[in-house]
């Protein structure tokens, strides 16, 4: 979730509209599922988004963020979200995926065919790797509809 709000901030100068998202969801069927992955520092400011998304109704999954020695910094959730979608494509009739990462074309590939699923992909278009748009069965740009 941190991702998109950095995203759509680089691509439009503008944050991310979770509540709007969570309404256009909403409207195409029962969310069964809802999670949000996101670096904890404890700052007052990442509290309060973390609490809106909890408000608007996501499960909130948070690692701790960690500084290297060399400044770089640590908190990649890529194998806990292939983990959670492998388990929640057994239950559902779609999954969607709010990413631009190019990592997950396998994942939509496999529960696509293996869970008979469909994988929704919303991005911002020039930051979204086009294999993961070619892998999903539908993509949605993220529009101004979807922008604060």
């Amino acid at each position: 979730m941190q991702n998109i709000y950095y995203t759509t901030r680089e691509a439009y100068g503008r944050q991310f509209n979770y509540r709007a998202f969570w309404q256009q969801l909403s409207k195409q069927g029962e969310i069964v599922v809802a999670k949000a992955y996101a670096t904890h520092r404890g700052d007052e400011g990442q509290l309060k988004f973390q609490s809106a998304l909890k408000h608007i109704g996501f499960t909130l999954r948070l690692k701790p963020y960690i500084q290297r020695s060399d400044g770089s910094a640590k908190g990649d959730w890529d194998v806990g979200i292939t983990i959670d979608v492998m388990d929640a494509a057994n239950e559902v009739d779609t999954v969607v995926l709010l990413s631009g990462d190019g990592d997950f074309d396998q994942l939509l590939d496999k529960i696509i065919k293996d869970c008979n699923v469909s994988a929704e992909v919303y991005g911002v278009p020039s930051l979204t790797a086009t294999s993961l748009q070619q892998s999903a069965s539908a993509f949605h740009p993220i529009t101004q509809a979807l922008l604060l």
